[in-house]
C-alpha cells in the first residue's frame, strides 16, 4: 500500500510538472536580491540571476500582412524556433509583447506596412460588425485563444530555461500608430458593452491609461486577474505594466502595479513587476520611484554610450526599445554589464514587422548579451559591484582582492590599468568580435595600479580573479 502511494505521488508530480511545461534547469520565481538588489535571485536555488535577451513584437499576438487563407489573419509566429534561437545565444530573459489594436499601421516608424494583430484578450462574439469589419468585442468574455497561448508560450519558455516579462498593455501604439482608436476594443463602436474610453472626445482614447473611466479600470483589474490566474505557478515570470506609455498614465500604472501585488498575496508565487519608460515625454525619476522591482528607463543620464552606476534602488533591465528604438552596438552591452545593468535588445528578428530579416549589424548585441551572462555566471555577481574607480576605462565589475572584469571599448587605448590588491591573480583577456579568450596569465601583484596591455585590436574585456593557489 505504501508503495502505491508513492507510485500515485510520483505520477501526480509528473502530470503537475508537464502541465506546467516542465521546470527549466534549476529555475525559480524571481525576487529582488537581498545583498546585491542590482539583480534578481532565484527562490529556489538562492542563486543570482543576470537577465539579457532579445524580445520581438509578434512573440505573443500575431503580427503581419493579412493572409486571405488565415481569415485575414497574420501567419503565426513560431515561439519555438525563436527560443531555440535564443538558446544558441545563450539568452535568458524575453519580453512578451502584446499589443491593444486589431492593427498597426507603421507610418509613425518610417515603414509604410498594415499589419492585422491577432489574438486580442477578448472574444469576437460576431454580434454586430465592429469598425474593421470583423465581430465586435465582448469585454466581458475571455478569449480562450489568447490565454492559452499566453500559458504555452510562458511554459515553452520555462522549459528552455528562459524568463518571460509578460506585457499586460501597450501604450505606444494608442498615441501613435494611424488610426489607433478605430482598432481598438475599448471604442464603443467596436464591443458590445457600451463602453467608451474615449471620455474627452478627441478621437484619441489615450485616458484608457488613466484612472479617469472606472468601468474601464475595472475591466482592466478583471483581465490583471485572468493573466495572473494563468500564469501563476510558473518559475520564469516577470510582468510589465504597459510599454512606453504617455506620462499621465504615471498614476494608472502605480495603481496596477499595487493591484497585482496584493492580488498575488493569496496566490502560491509572486513575481517581479516592472514599469517602463514613458513616451514622450516621461521622466526617469517615475521609474524610481515607483512601486515596481524593475524598471527600463529613457536614454537621459546616459543610458545609451555611458550608463550611471546602477544603484540598487531598482533592478534595471537596459532596454534598447527605450534608448533607440531599434539600435545599439556591442559597446553599450559591456558598457550596461560593467554598470550593474541587465541589457535587453529590441530585435527585428524576422523583419516581419520591422527592420531587415535576421539583419547581421545586430549580431555582435545579440553574441556579446550571450557572453556577458557567461561572465555573471562564472564570476560572484553577489559581490561584484559597479567600480569605475578600479580600472582607467571606468566600465568595471569589481570585488577587490577578489575578482575584477573591465571592458575596454576600441576607442581607447590598448593598455588598461587595474587598481590591484597585493595577491596573486590569474586573468585573462576576451575577445567580444569572435567570443574567444585569447590570451591567459597569471601574475604576483603588488598592492596598487597594474598596467594590462591588450593582446588584440579592438573591445577587448579583461577577467582578473585572485588565485586559489
Amino acid at each position: 500500500m505504501r508503495f502505491i502511494r508513492f507510485a500515485v505521488l510520483v505520477v501526480l508530480m509528473v502530470v503537475c510538472s508537464e502541465a506546467l511545461g516542465g521546470r527549466g534547469k534549476g529555475m525559480g520565481p524571481l525576487r529582488v536580491h537581498s545583498k546585491n538588489r542590482r539583480y534578481f535571485q532565484n527562490t529556489a536555488t538562492g542563486e543570482v540571476v543576470y537577465l539579457t535577451g532579445s524580445h520581438t513584437w509578434s512573440n505573443l499576438v500575431d503580427i503581419g500582412p493579412k493572409d486571405p487563407s488565415l481569415g485575414d489573419r497574420p501567419a503565426k509566429f513560431d515561439f519555438d524556433a525563436c527560443l531555440d534561437w535564443m538558446g544558441k545565444l545563450n539568452h535568458n530573459f524575453i519580453r512578451l509583447w502584446t499589443w491593444e489594436l486589431a492593427t498597426w499601421n507603421t507610418t509613425a516608424n518610417r515603414e509604410n506596412k498594415i499589419h492585422t494583430c491577432a489574438p486580442q484578450p477578448w472574444v469576437r462574439t460576431g454580434k454586430g460588425k465592429a469598425l474593421d469589419g470583423k465581430g465586435k468585442f465582448d469585454l466581458k468574455k475571455f478569449n480562450p485563444e489568447y490565454f492559452g497561448r499566453l500559458r504555452k508560450r510562458v511554459a515553452a519558455a520555462q522549459k528552455k530555461g528562459i524568463y518571460v516579462s509578460v506585457m499586460l498593455f501597450e501604450g505606444w501604439g494608442l498615441q501613435f500608430s494611424k488610426g489607433a482608436w478605430e482598432g481598438h476594443p475599448f471604442n464603443p463602436k467596436n464591443n458590445v458593452n457600451g463602453i467608451d474610453g474615449d471620455t474627452n472626445k478627441d478621437g484619441k482614447g489615450v485616458e484608457i491609461h488613466t484612472l479617469g473611466n472606472k468601468a474601464v479600470t475595472a475591466i482592466q483589474e478583471a483581465y490583471v486577474r485572468k493573466v495572473i490566474d494563468t500564469v501563476n505557478g510558473f518559475d520564469n515570470v516577470l510582468y510589465e505594466i504597459s510599454n512606453e506609455n504617455h506620462p499621465p498614465s504615471t498614476q494608472w500604472q502605480y495603481h496596477i502595479i499595487r493591484y497585482i501585488k496584493n492580488y498575488e498575496k493569496k496566490k502560491p508565487n509572486q513575481y517581479p513587476v516592472g514599469m517602463t519608460f514613458q513616451y514622450r515625454g516621461g521622466k526617469n525619476a517615475d521609474l524610481f520611484k515607483s512601486p515596481a522591482d524593475w524598471v527600463s528607463p529613457n536614454n537621459e543620464g546616459g543610458y545609451r554610450d555611458n550608463p550611471p552606476v546602477a544603484d540598487g534602488r531598482k533592478v534595471v533591465l537596459n532596454d534598447t526599445d527605450h534608448l533607440w528604438g531599434i539600435g545599439g552596438n556591442q559597446a553599450w552591452v559591456w558598457k550596461s554589464f560593467t554598470r550593474g545593468h541587465n541589457p535587453i535588445f529590441m530585435d527585428p528578428y524576422d523583419g516581419v514587422v520591422l527592420g531587415k530579416q535576421f539583419d547581421a549589424k545586430w549580431e555582435p548585441i545579440r553574441r556579446s548579451m550571450g557572453y556577458t551572462r557567461r561572465y555573471a555566471e562564472k564570476m560572484d555577481l553577489v559581490a561584484a559591484l559597479p567600480r569605475p574607480d578600479l580600472a582607467s576605462t571606468k566600465f568595471c565589475l569589481g570585488n577587490p582582492g577578489k575578482e575584477y572584469l573591465v571592458y575596454n571599448p576600441a576607442a581607447d587605448r590598448a593598455s588598461i590599468t587595474v587598481n590591484l590588491r597585493a595577491a596573486k591573480y590569474k586573468y585573462e583577456w576576451f575577445n567580444p568580435d569572435n567570443g574567444k579568450v585569447v590570451s591567459t596569465g597569471t601574475i604576483d601583484a603588488k598592492a596598487g595600479q597594474r598596467t594590462f596591455e591588450a593582446p588584440f585590436k579592438g573591445d577587448a574585456v579583461l577577467y582578473v580573479v585572485r588565485s586559489k593557489k
